[in-house]
């Protein structure tokens, strides 16, 4: 294993003492947008105050009372420190993340094809999770804290004051990689939902465009559809898509998000009815079943739950 001051190991820098969530997070991002895995092993972390070791490392956030992203500075506690377009101050996190956060989204992306969604994800995150980190460290927030939030649980990764790992030159060294781990995991599992989120609403579109009624929609495998509907304002009235016991979904949409009702309810003559009754009130051979406040029903065969969906249009 190469030696802490290999020379030919890339130096990142931040400050030492007590950590908070921004430098914690910034460290995270750079991890993935550079590829880097473990400190000592493929690149130098260094925590420090001393200003020529701060001079000397080619990446430096949250310490020295420099902004200069050709540079690679990334501080935001000098005078005339950069801010957002609406005056919110950026704390290290943001400024790391508006040069670096695209490339740790890409990077997480990767395995599994979905980098054309990078762009997407790391605005959303910067909106939902980066500025909330910028808003806290800089004191701008007035919400109460949040003893579950990112934020705290950071924190917590100090040692106590009363620890033999709070006092020292390398104080905290230990707890700030733990904490960086964390935010990476926090990262990795919150990037894939939203990565799933993404492709659920390509294929959804995709799979409406296709569709021979742009009031029934049919996927075929079941995923998220709902806010896809409603964000691009489809005619959907019904859904059809696979069960896990081999059935056939049907359900009908609601007018609105969060609602109970449904632009189209099934036949009330179908209300509460199965298989046999079902099958010779619907006509549809295979139907299954229909809840009785008529909010979705069951075919054993896609065709079938189709078919459902055409009879309830009167079709």
């Amino acid at each position: 294993m190469p030696l802490p001051h290999d020379p030919s190991l890339p130096v990142l820098a931040t400050h030492s003492g007590k950590f908070h969530c921004d430098e914690v997070f910034a460290y995270a991002v750079l991890r993935l947008a550079l590829g880097l895995r473990e400190a000592g092993r493929d690149h130098i972390l260094r925590r420090t105050r001393k200003p020529e070791l701060i001079e000397s490392a080619g990446i430096v956030w949250d310490v020295g009372f420099v902004f200069d992203e050709a540079a690679k500075r990334f501080d935001h506690h000098q005078r005339g420190a950069p801010l957002r377009a609406d005056g919110t101050p950026f704390s290290s996190a943001g400024l790391v993340w508006r040069v670096y956060g695209e490339a740790a989204m890409a990077a997480l992306l990767r395995p599994s094809g979905s980098e054309r969604f990078a762009a997407a994800i790391a605005a959303e995150l910067d909106e939902a999770v980066v500025r909330r980190i910028d808003e806290i460290d800089n004191g701008t927030t007035t919400d109460r804290p949040d003893s579950l939030g990112l934020a705290t649980l950071v924190g917590d990764f100090n040692p106590s004051w009363d620890e033999p790992e709070a006092n020292g030159p390398t104080a905290g060294d230990e707890a700030f990689l733990e904490a960086a781990d964390f935010v990476l995991g926090m990262l990795i599992r919150r990037v894939d939902g939203l990565r799933a989120r993404h492709a659920a609403e390509a294929t959804v579109l995709a799979a409406h465009a296709a569709g021979e009624d742009p009031r029934v929609l049919v996927l075929e495998r079941g995923m998220p559809w709902k806010n896809v509907v409603f964000t691009h304002d489809l005619p959907v009235l019904f859904t059809v898509s696979p069960a896990s016991n081999g059935n056939w979904m049907l359900d009908a949409v609601p007018p609105e998000p969060g609602s109970f009702a449904q632009r189209l309810p099934l036949p009330e003559a179908w209300a509460g009815l199965e298989t046999a009754a079902l099958a010779a009130t619907s006509g549809v051979p295979d139907a299954v079943f229909v809840h009785l406040r008529r909010f979705v029903g069951a075919a054993r065969s896609r065709e079938g739950a189709v078919a459902m969906a055409r009879k309830a249009m009167g079709l």
